[in-house]
């Protein structure tokens, strides 16, 4: 992703003079640490192309840019908490490197540093930074709550998986758009189009990266591929076989989620067959495109020129034919 490169250099660099010495050390330096572990940082560079894109000067967006990445963390901090995961991007997670309180209070601290670095803009930006922030803060969790629920749900929807992914991912991905937007000070139908550019391309890149948990090349995926077979993770796989499959399809997948003799490998193995069988494999890969083709529909009605829509366009098919 070649025009996506441009902005994270300058990006990881302004991070870096984020992350400081400060006392006391045991709230601090678990903030640096997460802050630190690397990731796609995809949403950040998000606000800073879009900022490019409607006119504006992608260094003045920095500061949106890094509240975005803050929060992002923070939610992951979070997260790992609530799914007492050991490992966070190949390295321990807070929580289990110093331990349960100091993870939720550091995540507490972020949350507010991700707020304080609206400070930096005059006043009618700083409210409309907030009052997406806020809005899309709050959905994040709404998202987050959803997604416990169905673990011990089995009449979950894909109506409702959708909803749950919108708001935990892709409402996210819609707000670093727009904040680029509004730094920037693009008109409010050109923010709150390059927001739904970007919640229907977060929608797209969480089915495509279900897809890519079972059928993605372990080697490039950068997380143990077959994890949420293994997690008994209701996943858009999980559900369009439900739909699609024959009896045998669903009768099969229920016995080999829930049986607990079966080695990873073989359920791995077993479920992925199932996935292909019952046409679940290929209608994922289609509301992929189905969603960033929705995306780009939007795209057509922005107040930016054919260069700038095709610079998105790119990005969107990048995004859409992703194997990582």
């Amino acid at each position: 992703m070649q025009h996506i490169e441009q902005y994270q250099k300058p990006f990881l660099k302004y991070l870096e003079g984020f992350v400081v010495d400060k006392e006391p050390g045991n709230l601090y330096n678990p903030i640096n640490y997460i802050l630190q572990l690397g990731g796609k940082r995809l949403r950040p560079i998000l606000t800073l192309m879009t900022a490019d894109i409607f006119g504006g000067n992608a260094d003045t967006a920095m500061n949106a840019a890094l509240s975005i990445e803050v929060f992002h963390n923070f939610s992951l901090v979070h997260d790992d908490i609530m799914d007492d995961a050991p490992l966070r991007r190949g390295e321990e997670t807070v929580h289990e490197k110093w331990n349960l309180n100091t993870g939720i209070l550091s995540g507490d601290a972020m949350l507010i540093m991700a707020y304080q670095l609206f400070e930096n803009y005059e006043a009618q930006i700083f409210q409309a930074l907030a009052k997406l922030f806020s809005k899309t803060a709050l959905e994040v969790c709404e998202g987050q709550q959803y997604d416990i629920d169905f673990e011990t749900r089995d009449d979950v929807t894909i109506p409702e998986y959708l909803k749950m992914i919108e708001y935990k991912t892709a409402v996210l991905v819609g707000a670093a758009m727009k904040m680029g937007a509004i730094v920037a000070k693009a008109s409010i139908e050109d923010q709150n189009s390059i927001y739904e550019f970007g919640r229907l391309l977060g929608i797209a890149f969480q089915l495509q990266d279900d897809y890519l948990d079972a059928f993605g090349n372990p080697e490039t995926f950068g997380k143990q591929v077959g994890g949420d077979i293994i997690e008994n993770k209701k996943t858009y796989l999980y559900l369009k076989t439900m739909e699609l499959g024959s009896d045998d399809d669903t009768l099969n997948l229920k016995t080999f989620i829930s049986n607990l003799e079966l080695p990873n490998s073989n359920k791995v193995a077993k479920v992925k067959e199932i996935f292909v069988s019952s046409g679940a494999s290929a209608a994922t890969q289609n509301a992929v495109k189905d969603y960033t083709n929705k995306a780009f529909e939007v795209l057509e009605t922005l107040n930016i020129s054919n260069d700038k829509k095709q610079e998105l366009r790119i990005f969107g098919e990048q995004l859409m034919n992703r194997r990582v």
